[in-house]
């Protein structure tokens, strides 16, 4: 154990495999303090980032060898582990199956922890929330003594980064989601659910797989960034100003961060997070941001003028024809139903999109882009 306990921290680990994970957890964990908070007994939730079932090669999940060697690490402890996810559309238990099986998941398993097989949905009441004071969550997480959010570090359509905070969404049973985007349609106040939803569930370790990065059409369809680092935090807060960092975006450009700045529950710089190791030494170079509403454009203008500058910079999802295959999939997960199908092609009515970016999360060929407006893309120059 170091004499020095840092806020977070962020170290190398070159690849995935074992002994370079369990190097580098032990490295970070051990900056943060340790895991001597585990005692023999304690039922730990492990919460990973399993947006899509995709493989380990595509950079959309939280990677099952390190889910797998931090299972390790809790149970030679006596903790008993449990890794549940929620992703997107239906919570049933063929569909996750398949999740586990597709990311690798099984892996953890093997390593002892238990894959949730709990569907059920639970009701919760949540009164210091500022937006979402009654919702519902997987039932999973009551039988849980403490939780742990292992994401993904990746680029967002509508978040800008998705990264520990956002990583809790999936505590929301499948469409269930898509009720709250329709709910909660604009930056402000989605970000302020999602923090309502992580401080409601308050993990007590934060951890951002950030080996293997996403930047582009994310986060699923993104393109994998060599970035390796793993970082470590007591809050998802510290961890995600490390993982703004990384991918070149200033903390009040994400929505999820500005909002936790403004309840004064995250710093305004990771300036002022005592850290553990060098973040600029992971940056990626030429991180391809996802388009979005462009918030530094907007936040400093009133009435008229903010409304005009919102519509005029606001990005908007967009299928490139040439790669959609026609499913159909962004049409059923659309909150707003807002798209229809016509020659096999998806219609977006403009008037109806609350821009909430579910069709482009979830295209399974990546085919729904997050496109700027001519004016924003001209601005940008």
């Amino acid at each position: 154990m170091r004499n020095t306990v840092y806020d977070a921290a962020i170290v190398p680990c070159p690849d995935y495999e074992a002994e370079h994970v369990r190097a580098a957890l032990t490295e970070a964990l051990d900056a943060i303090g340790g895991l001597d908070w585990v005692k023999a007994g304690m039922k730990v939730g492990i919460k990973p980032n399993l947006a899509a079932a995709k493989t380990p090669e595509f950079a959309v999940c939280t990677h099952p060898v390190m889910v797998a060697e931090l299972t390790k690490m809790l149970i030679e402890r006596g903790a008993q582990v449990t890794i549940g996810e929620s992703p997107g559309g239906i919570y049933t238990a063929a569909a996750l199956n398949h999740s586990y099986s597709a990311t690798g998941m099984t892996l953890a398993a093997e390593a002892g922890a238990k894959l949730n097989d709990d569907f059920s949905s639970k009701e919760g009441h949540f009164a210091d929330a500022k937006v979402l004071k009654s919702f519902h969550y997987t039932g999973w997480l009551d039988d849980v003594d403490v939780l742990i959010t292992f994401a993904k570090l990746k680029t967002h359509g509508m978040m800008g980064m998705t990264g520990a905070l956002k990583n809790l969404y999936g505590t929301i049973p499948g469409t269930v989601k898509l009720e709250y985007h329709y709910r909660f349609p604009n930056h402000e106040d989605f970000s302020n659910m999602l923090v309502d939803i992580y401080e409601y569930n308050h993990p007590v370790l934060a951890l951002i797989d950030a080996v293997t990065a996403m930047d582009g059409n994310g986060p699923t369809a993104g393109r994998p960034r060599e970035c390796g680092a793993l970082i470590a935090a007591h809050t998802a807060y510290d961890a995600d100003l490390v993982g703004a960092r990384l991918i070149g975006v200033e903390p009040m450009d994400v929505p999820t961060i500005a909002a936790a700045i403004e309840r004064g529950l995250s710093r305004d710089s990771l300036d002022k997070v005592s850290l553990y190791g060098d973040a600029d030494r992971f940056i990626i170079k030429d991180c391809e941001l996802t388009p979005r509403h462009d918030i530094t454009s907007v936040k400093n203008t009133r009435g008229v003028t903010r409304a005009f500058m919102k519509m005029v910079m606001a990005s908007k999802p967009a299928a490139v024809k040439s790669e959609c295959i026609g499913c159909g999939l962004c049409a059923k997960l659309c909150p707003a139903k807002a798209i229809t199908m016509k020659n096999k092609l998806p219609s977006i009515d403009r008037k109806k999109c609350i821009r909430c970016f579910c069709c482009q999360e979830f295209c399974p060929k990546g085919a729904m882009k997050v496109k700027r407006t001519a004016i924003a893309r001209l601005l940008n120059k």
